[in-house]
């Protein structure tokens, strides 16, 4: 980091010089390679694509190129693969296999410090969340098939799972998925919602019913979707993360290859919650880092704006909101680095299990923070902060994005009852293993 003197709050704790039991040498590194792309390829512009709603064209291969998409992977990152494709080291010669999930964490923080997660969502939230259940799940025919040219970024992916009638309740999903009566080709109808980077994707890992109702009867499948027949896509517009690519996909008929079913029939479900699991710790570092942008560019006006004779910063009832911000901000921001951490010592089985409901806890609290923190941020901006332009911008524009942190993901009240479920079934099976050793006969039994 530079010897700049930090405005309080504009960074995490380990980046203000305060000592960290988390990070390395490699980290340290990383930190500051991702910290020179993202100036080179996001800040500069980033603020006035988010206000034309569009990033440009050349942005995607731009991150490819430098193999700035694949932290956008979860770790361990498919080393087998990448290396097959030729690529042993990520930006600033970070080996692949020395890639944890503090890399992620930090890749995640730095890009999202434009203050919208619009722009640089544009290019990775697909890849992000798209190519891992092939990746997890997928046959080797059909890895072979779509991870090269996906992998690489010559091919986009989304993830497709959020339809009009069914968002957080996975589970009631109608897009329907058919066998051909020649048996080649799944036949797809239905409709989805909310794709974020569907206008640009060629493949949707896509949620489908194969089956009956619940949960039983849904599947995934990659279904292709720039130029092919019975697909047709168009932009929502939202009032957040307006760049990026927000999507309603129509399916009509759509012939999809039998071979495209992302391992076994019936099991979509289980992928999906599991893939959702890398989404919402992701969520809560991004969404935590607008509330940082928010809350401390706040912070940096009060020091300078005058009201009543004296700066804002000289007001009580200032300095008060901001300690309350910066309370709310840092405890989430430990948290999330305690749960990354946790993910660096366990298999990924370990953390579907144990982190799964306080992984969508910590997603859920995140959207509060940013809701107080950006709220804050407005109220101390004044006039400025509701003004899409000027030195308040960045406020009422984070503003905007608290919805799009708190409904996507898995919305809010659906996270909370999730965790103290997944918490309460733990309990009870981790009870029931202990009385069922208490039970076994100790000793031995020769007489």
């Amino acid at each position: 980091m530079s010897k700049a003197v930090h405005v309080p709050f504009s960074e995490p704790p380990w980046l203000m010089g305060l000592p960290s039991a988390y990070y390395n040498d490699s980290h340290r590194k990383w930190q500051k390679t991702c910290r020179s792309l993202v100036d080179q390829l996001l800040m500069p512009q980033g603020g006035e694509w988010e206000r034309a709603g569009d990033v440009p064209e050349d942005l995607f291969s731009k991150f490819a190129s430098a193999n700035f998409l694949i932290p956008n992977l979860s770790a361990p990152l498919p080393i087998t693969w990448l290396k097959k494709l030729g690529i042993h080291s990520l930006p600033g010669g970070l080996a692949v296999e020395d890639f944890d999930y503090l890399h992620t964490l930090i890749y995640v923080d730095e890009v999202a410090r434009t203050g919208s997660l619009g722009p640089v969502g544009a290019v990775t939230v697909g890849y992000a969340f798209g190519l891992p259940p092939i990746l997890k799940f997928g046959s080797q025919d059909l890895q072979e098939r779509f991870v090269p040219d996906v992998i690489t970024g010559k091919k986009r992916i989304c993830i497709a799972i959020t339809e009009p009638g069914a968002g957080s309740d996975v589970s009631n999903i109608e897009t329907t998925a058919r066998r051909s009566p020649d048996g080649r080709f799944w036949v797809v109808n239905g409709s989805k919602k909310w794709i974020t980077n569907g206008l640009w994707s060629h493949y949707a890992s896509m949620a489908v019913r194969t089956g009956g109702p619940g949960p039983g009867g849904l599947s995934m499948l990659v279904v292709p979707l720039l130029d092919t027949p019975g697909v047709s896509m168009r932009r929502i517009k939202v009032g957040g993360q307006t760049a990026a690519g927000t999507t309603f996909i129509e399916l009509d008929e759509v012939k999809v290859p039998i071979e495209n079913l992302i391992g076994e029939e019936g099991q979509g479900m289980r992928y999906v919650m599991q893939n959702f699991n890398h989404e919402r710790l992701t969520i809560s570092i991004s969404v935590n880092r607008l509330a940082r942008v928010a809350i401390s560019s706040a912070f940096e006006y009060c020091l300078k704006r005058e009201a009543f004779g004296k700066k804002l910063m000289d007001q009580p009832v200032v300095r008060h909101r901001l300690a309350k911000c910066g309370a709310e901000l840092e405890s989430h921001w430990a948290w999330t680095e305690q749960f990354t951490y946790c993910m660096t010592k366990m298999s990924e089985e370990e953390a579907n299990k144990e982190l799964g409901g306080l992984t969508a806890l910590a997603k859920a609290q995140a959207g509060k923070v940013l809701e107080v923190c950006a709220a804050t941020a407005v109220l101390l901006f004044g006039g400025n902060g509701y003004t899409k332009s000027g030195q308040g911008e960045i406020a009422e524009r984070i503003y905007r994005e608290v919805p799009g942190a708190r409904i996507p993901g898995g919305s809010e009240d659906v996270m909370l009852d999730l965790a103290i479920r997944q918490l309460v079934k733990n309990f009870q099976r981790k009870t029931k293993e202990l009385e069922t050793e208490m039970e076994r006969p100790k000793g031995s039994s020769k007489l």
